[in-house]
């Protein structure tokens, strides 16, 4: 449904067709849109054609600022080391479709790395470098990347041995069995013959492979095009009242992680759509944060709950100058309203707000839009409108059936941003995205009748442990492999610092007897990331489960607010 340049309130859109509760009877869908109007994305462009596609312009500005090393690289040099490095793949046999797996801090390298697979066809999957190796290894046997490129630090997790498919790449000295980026790139094939004779097909080709374990399940490798990430780009920076008004001076942070892709779409590839500067952090320390927000004056900071709490609470805050910052965008997960306020006090002349997204929705739902050129109000609690060029309904879970204005049901999104589906999972991608297109959120929400959408609860059973997924069922299956477990589900506790954590309910097999809680954290923790680790184990006699086995996760989060 077109309405481009024409001024479109968020109504209730009716739609001819019907469609039918589970009673049989007709009903009317609500279709919920953006109070911005719709615009043109040029998402028929591939993905790093698109973000650069006014490097005439910005050619001299600086585009990256290594935070470790406060090198500047501008426009038109991180342009040409993108395509170096994508030449430089080529020469080590990387073609069309092949994947590229990025297991990286933030960094310059990650940069170059992303956007010069983009330019060879090739689909870049990233993962958290601090996964333990079997973690790594899960992602590696799903996704089959040809290359990785890599810390030195990082390549005792693969144990190489020189037989594996993929080659490895390290941004830093290469230890045995490794290629230096260095060389890499020193070593590429003529770019202009290699760009040339790439032809990407933006609305069908695949350029990043995220993985995310959607309303339930493990993760799963989300399949997102050129134009998928393209169009998400645009719904927030483009036209002439775009949702997140960006100046070509501003200088963005970038301390969140670049392989979520939440800094990787809302910071980095905004930020190369609107000509502003990206100052990269590989990691989160209070004063070095601090002294480089006040050293290169960063005025937008996208940030998570966790980050907003260290920001409002530490008093190291109060010796510097902050007061670049103009806008400061929470997202990942959900923003309290104490929380807000306290970042209010720290930063009085800076416009704040939420986001919603979702990897799969590629992945920005909703946005604050008092970050828009002509802005609107925000509501305490909300977070944002939804974006331009997407339609938003909110549904009964059970029947489908669409609601109107301030009726909770499941959040649902329709638009070209949306992922093309779950990598090798046609099951679990037709539970995702239904045959009219539309992908359900497994969140439960509303629209007000001023179009701000709110988060009131989860259908799906993904823990958020300070933004990051943590998915059950992986733990559970960890659990139920040690021989004194007969049983075991894993819900989310409420925890102030992280949002939610992992507790664990077990029911002990025959010889379980002398098993602990202390045992049985141990026994999981070292097998996963920090933010995977269970914090609390309770035993049961039993798991709650339905008449068809699936685990009652309701029934035990109540029981958790019975327990000490």
């Amino acid at each position: 449904m077109s309405m481009s340049g024409v001024e479109v309130k968020a109504e209730e859109i009716i739609i001819p067709t019907c469609v039918k509760s589970s009673s049989g009877v007709s009903k009317r869908e609500h279709i919920f849109r953006s109070p911005l109007p719709d615009i043109a994305i040029s998402s028929h462009l591939p993905l790093h054609s698109y973000l650069f596609e006014r490097l005439p312009e910005f050619r001299d500005r600086p585009c990256l600022i290594c935070g470790t090393t406060g090198k500047i690289y501008s426009y038109g040099e991180t342009h040409v080391l993108c395509r170096k490095t994508g030449a430089g793949m080529w020469k080590q046999g990387i073609r069309k479709g092949d994947v590229i797996m990025i297991l990286l801090q933030n960094c310059p390298e990650f940069v170059f790395t992303f956007f010069g697979g983009s330019m060879i066809g090739g689909v870049i999957t990233t993962a958290n470098p601090f996964y333990t190796s079997s973690e790594i290894f899960k992602q590696v046997h799903a996704s089959h990347p040809r290359l990785i490129i890599t810390h030195s630090s990082f390549v005792d997790k693969l144990a190489i041995t020189g037989d594996e498919d993929y080659k490895v790449v390290t941004v830093d000295t290469p230890p045995p069995h490794c290629l230096s980026f260095t060389d890499l790139c020193d070593a590429a094939s003529d770019e202009e013959v290699v760009m040339a004779g790439v032809e990407i097909a933006a609305q069908d080709d695949p350029v990043a492979l995220p993985f995310s374990s959607g309303t339930t399940g493990l993760p799963k490798g989300v399949i997102l095009t050129h134009k998928s990430l393209a169009t998400s780009v645009g719904q927030q920076v483009d036209g002439d009242n775009p949702n997140l008004y960006l100046k070509e001076d501003d200088v963005m942070l970038c301390v969140l992680p670049l392989f979520h892709i939440f800094s990787l779409n809302s910071v980095l590839m905004v930020a190369l759509r609107a000509g502003c500067a990206v100052l990269l952090l590989a990691k989160f320390e209070i004063g070095s944060l601090l002294e480089l927000i006040q050293m290169h004056r960063v005025s937008v900071a996208m940030v998570v709950p966790p980050l907003v709490m260290a920001l409002a609470n530490n008093p190291l805050v109060n010796n510097y100058d902050l007061s670049s910052i103009r806008l400061v965008l929470s997202g990942a997960a959900p923003l309290g309203q104490h929380l807000e306020d306290a970042l209010r006090l720290k930063f009085p002349n800076a416009v704040l707000g939420q986001g919603y997204g979702m990897t799969e929705a590629g992945p920005v739902l909703s946005m604050c839009p008092s970050f828009a050129k002509q802005p609107i109000p925000t509501k305490a609690g909300s977070c944002g409108i939804v974006v331009r060029n997407a339609e938003m309904k909110i549904v009964d879970p059970d029947t489908g059936v669409s609601f109107g204005y301030k009726e909770f049901g499941e959040i649902c999104i329709r638009g070209d941003q949306i992922m093309k589906g779950y990598l090798n999972d046609a099951d679990a991608t037709a539970a995702t995205i239904d045959s009219q297109g539309w992908l359900h959120t497994g969140d439960i929400g509303y629209v007000d009748e001023d179009d701000q959408v709110y988060i009131v609860d989860r259908v799906k059973e993904i823990i958020k442990f300070k933004g990051f997924q943590v998915p059950p069922a992986e733990l559970e299956s960890l659990l139920i492999n040690h021989p004194s477990i007969a049983d075991a589900a894993v819900v989310p506790q409420k925890d102030e610092a992280a949002g939610e954590v992992p507790v664990a309910f077990i029911v002990k097999s025959g010889d379980g007897q002398e098993l602990t809680e202390d045992t049985v954290k141990s026994y999981v923790n070292k097998q996963v990331v920090f933010y995977k680790k269970i914090h609390r184990v309770h035993f049961v006699e039993a798991i709650p489960k339905s008449a068809a086995g699936k685990i009652l996760r309701k029934d035990l989060r109540a029981r958790l607010s019975t327990l000490a």
